[in-house]
Order: C-alpha cells, then structure tokens, then sequence
C-alpha cells in the first residue's frame, strides 16, 4: 500500500482520494475509493467513517469536528457506492457483507501507514452493521482502537410477522437468485429532509445518494439479513463501542417537520435491543433526544449534542 497517489477530491476545501483497485468479484472489476483531509497539526491519531445504504461521503461537517479535535480525518466509500461506482455494478450490491473487509482492510493498512497510531472506525446505519461484524470477525487482528456507530442497523425495520416470514422468504431467495430485484420501502422524505433543494440542509450528489434508492436484490436481502442474524446471536469485540441512536423513532405518511425529530429509516427500538447482544470491554448506548437517522446531520443544536457525547467519551477511555 506504500506510495498511494491522492488526487483533488470532489468536495474540494483540503479534501484529497485515492482509488484503491481490489480484486475482481462476481460483477468484474472493483474499486474502493480512499477520502482523507489532513490536519495541519501533527498528529498520530485518525477515523475512518463508512457511510451507510444509498449514500456515500459528502458529511463535511464529521470531519470538521474531528478535524478540531485533532485528528486526521478519512472516509470510505465502499464499493458499488458513491466515488466507487463503476460500469459494470448494481449500485449498493452485496452477496456477503465480509466483501467490504477488504475495503476497510486495504483503507486501515493506508492510514496505519501514515502515520497513524490511534484509530477510530465510525460507521453510520448499514455501516455501522459491517463495522461491528467487521470487528467481531477481526478480534485480535484490529487495525483500529475504537468503534463510534451512528444509528447502526441492527435490524429491519418491518412488523415482527414479516422478520420472521417475509425476510427469510427473501434470504432463501437471495442465495439461490441473488439479482433478482425488489422494491425498496424507504420513504423519500428522509431525503428531502436532508437536501438543501428540498427542506435540508446539506449538500450533495443525488445521483448518488437519490432520495429514493434504486432496487435492491435478493442478494442483498440476504447478505443483511445474515449480518443481522449474527447480531442478534450474540457478538463479541475486543475494543470500546459507543453506540448513538435517536430518542424516537418517526413514521410520517406526508411531508412534516416531525422529520427533523427522530429516525425515519430504524426503529429506535430495535437499536436498543440489539446493542445488548453486542460484547466488549467497554460499551456505552446513548440516546439522543431529537436526533435524525443520521445523528450527525441533525439539526445544529442536537448535533452540537452528538459531538459533545462523542468527544467526552473518546476522552474518557483514552484518559
């Protein structure tokens, strides 16, 4: 990984990528895409953020706050995502959710090579699923130190009766006809609530991050539903987890500032639940009263919350 060429990345301001050329997969040819913008201090502590389904790095605002506090600031996006979408892919599409590994293998082995001795790997929603597998799965071989998720999905958010039928129906379909297609549910509120063009206020490329997402495939059905499965089996990890998640979870049949309240992707519920099942040496859940779904991209008040928590916590077990 020596001698990694970075380029202008395309939210400008100090921000720099890389392509990283992984090994060919079931779709062809596959790239992961490196963002990094350095602090102008010396430094020797960094995260890494991996973003979450139908999405990709555009939140400026995580590295401005970890910027100041003095770290290093990268992000991923994961292939078949965002800087990562090639051609030849199905956007979002997975059979097995270890395929990221190598992409966060290949991303830590740079940021490690750079310099960097303390490390946070944050992940938001589905990327906070693939980072607690990712480090249950990597237990004694961490190229991390510890682990922030943003509203990690734990679980669907569907009635008990469809996780324990229509799922299942869905994962046995997925490994055996991994491309076919299904509809999406998520409602295309959560993303106007986001977008300065609509009701947000944050900007971003709607290509790729549309605010209904494209199809979904069976095949990815499957490779959630059997993250999930292991979750709700018991995980163990070896570093410190703190787990953020909004107080309330919102489900508005029209356009409300209800939005603005609380997750209109998870069920709060099921976050809570589930992070029992989660192991480690330390762990702490926080709930944050009128949070969105991404916490960080909640209103200022709120985030300003988010990041206080964050800090004191990463503070606390590093003191």
């Amino acid at each position: 990984m020596t001698n990694v060429q970075y380029v202008e990345d395309v939210l400008k301001n100090g921000f720099e990528q890389t392509t990283i050329i992984q090994p060919d997969d079931y779709e062809g040819k596959v790239t992961t895409s490196l963002i990094r913008k350095l602090n102008l201090k010396p430094s020797e502590k960094a995260i890494l953020c991996i973003h979450g389904f139908n999405d990709y790095f555009f939140q400026i605002v995580i590295a401005e706050e970890f910027l100041k506090q003095g770290y290093h600031f990268y992000a991923l996006d994961l292939r078949k995502y965002g800087r990562s979408q090639l051609p030849n892919h199905l956007p979002n599409n997975v059979r097995n959710l270890s395929e990221y590994y190598e992409d966060m293998d290949s991303a830590l082995t740079i940021i490690k090579e750079e310099g960097n001795k303390q490390i946070v790997l944050y992940g938001h929603s589905t990327g906070g699923l693939i980072v607690t597998l990712y480090a249950s799965d990597r237990k004694g071989r961490e190229l991390f130190d510890v682990l922030v998720c943003n509203s990690p999905f734990y679980d669907f958010n569907v009635p008990w009766i469809q996780k324990k039928t229509v799922i299942p129906i869905f994962s046995l379909l997925g490994r055996l006809h991994p491309n076919v297609s299904l509809p999406v549910s998520f409602s295309k509120f959560y993303g106007k609530s986001l977008h300065k063009n609509d009701f947000g206020e944050w900007d971003y490329n709607l290509s790729w991050k549309p605010h209904v997402a494209p199809s979904i495939n069976a095949g990815w059905v499957n490779a959630i539903h059997q993250g999930h499965l292991k979750i709700a089996h018991g995980v163990g990890i070896n570093v410190p987890i703190l787990i953020l998640h909004s107080r309330k979870s919102v489900y508005p049949k029209e356009w409300s500032e209800e939005m603005f309240e609380g997750d209109a992707i998870l069920n709060v519920t099921d976050i809570k639940e589930k992070s029992k099942r989660v192991t480690a040496p330390i762990k702490e859940v926080v709930e944050v009263d009128g949070a969105i779904h991404d916490v960080v991209l909640s209103r200022k008040p709120v985030r300003d919350i988010v990041f206080k928590n964050t800090f004191e916590w990463l503070d606390k077990i590093n003191n």
